[in-house]
């Protein structure tokens, strides 16, 4: 069967493919030597489970399906941003878990998740718009600064104030998410 797709424009793809399957080889490599087994691997893989283990133990218990919607949610914006951020060279990281997408694993798949659903269940009585203050302001201007520090997270062409209003409507999105009367029984 023919390809819709006129075979030139397969044959310009697949060389753009063939090279970034050449640079990811090399990273992968380099990981290999540079990164795997060295102490910031293992805080990386300290930070994607020791989070969840404290939600474990302090998740609001009846709640567990609402608040994992929820982070499931923050973590599925924080990942395709992430990767935009990472195609549009905004930033990269080192100490990777994985050599692979997601970049920083920890970041999407934990403390992005872990700490939106326990700040959804802290205080909640407390009105949403000011705890996604909170929680922006947390996340960009002591989160990902400490993780600039320890030399996870390098900032190419980003600052920490456009992080901010990000992580209020990943909150406050998050937060409407979690406070959904739609569950019904299958």
């Amino acid at each position: 069967m023919r390809p819709l797709v006129s075979e030139d424009e397969i044959r310009s793809s697949d060389r753009f493919f063939q090279r970034i399957h050449r640079v990811e080889a090399e990273y992968a490599a380099y990981w290999r030597e540079h990164t795997l087994w060295h102490w910031e691997f293992w805080l990386s893989v300290a930070l994607a489970i020791i989070p969840w283990f404290v939600w474990l133990i302090l998740r609001k218990r009846g709640s567990e399906a609402r608040l994992l919607l929820a982070g499931i949610f923050g973590l599925s914006i924080a990942s395709w941003l992430d990767f935009l951020g990472l195609v549009f060279g905004l930033w990269h990281y080192s100490g990777r878990v994985l050599p692979t997408i997601p970049a920083f694993f920890p970041w999407d798949f934990t403390l992005v998740p872990v700490t939106l659903m326990l700040w959804l269940q802290f205080k909640p009585t407390v009105h949403p718009f000011l705890k996604a203050i909170i929680y922006a302001a947390l996340t960009s201007f002591i989160g990902e600064p400490l993780f600039e520090w320890i030399g996870f997270y390098s900032t190419i062409k980003w600052n920490v104030f456009y992080s901010f209003p990000i992580y209020m409507a990943i909150y406050l999105l998050a937060y409407r998410i979690s406070k959904a009367k739609s569950f019904d029984p299958l």
